[in-house]
């Protein structure tokens, strides 16, 4: 029998660098995460009341516990000024992806199937945290995403709603309430179903 099967020191090793490979595997699922932040960390425990375990963390905000509407002013890839103070009125939907993100290709597809359900009725706007033009175009033509997306590598855009988004945590989604209040987040790769309940009850909630 080789030695190091029945010495303990041999076992140790292995068994700990089996529980770091199976921990290097699992941790990348839930969002493309380089340092975890606390709110990213509440987020993913699952065990606030206020959060929905799935492909994604949610939370949503009473009305009084909404702050100032969004303010973004600012122009996507293809040379579209998106202005949120212009929306008014209909509930926005904002995701925060990059090209390179496995959940982000994941839900893609998702985001893609509910911003054509309700069209003109609920915005949709992609915030790109890393890709340049091209890789973020390519990205856009492979799933055939209908709506535009706002360079943000300088991280302006996240570095201001890092309330709600926390820092590398991508995908990240915001639901904006009609008058462009922060109503409801996702952290990771959304749930369809319930980022579509998250949207109905945006359309219809009295304010």
């Amino acid at each position: 029998m080789n030695e190091s099967s029945q010495n303990p020191r041999f076992l140790n090793r292995r068994t700990m660098l089996r529980s770091m490979l199976v921990a290097a595997v699992a941790v990348p699922l839930a969002a493309c995460t380089a340092t975890e932040d606390p709110l990213s960390k509440q987020a993913r425990s699952g065990d606030n009341k206020n959060y929905i375990a799935g492909d994604g963390a949610v939370e949503e905000y009473a009305v009084e516990k909404r702050t100032e509407p969004i303010e973004i002013n600012s122009k996507t890839y293809q040379g579209t000024t998106v202005d949120l103070s212009k929306m008014r009125g209909k509930p926005v939907v904002i995701n925060f992806w990059y090209a390179a993100c496995a959940p982000c290709r994941i839900e893609a597809p998702h985001l893609k199937e509910l911003s054509e359900e309700f069209g003109d009725k609920v915005p949709f706007v992609g915030v790109n945290v890393r890709d340049e033009a091209e890789a973020s175009q390519a990205f856009e033509r492979s799933f055939e995403i209908p709506y535009e997306s706002i360079q943000d590598t300088g991280g302006q855009i996240q570095l201001a709603m890092t309330k709600y988004v926390p820092l590398q945590a991508v995908p990240s989604t915001l639901v904006l309430d009609r008058q462009g209040r922060v109503r409801a987040r996702v952290i990771g790769a959304v749930d369809p179903k319930i980022l579509k309940t998250l949207i109905d009850t945006a359309l219809t909630e009295e304010l």
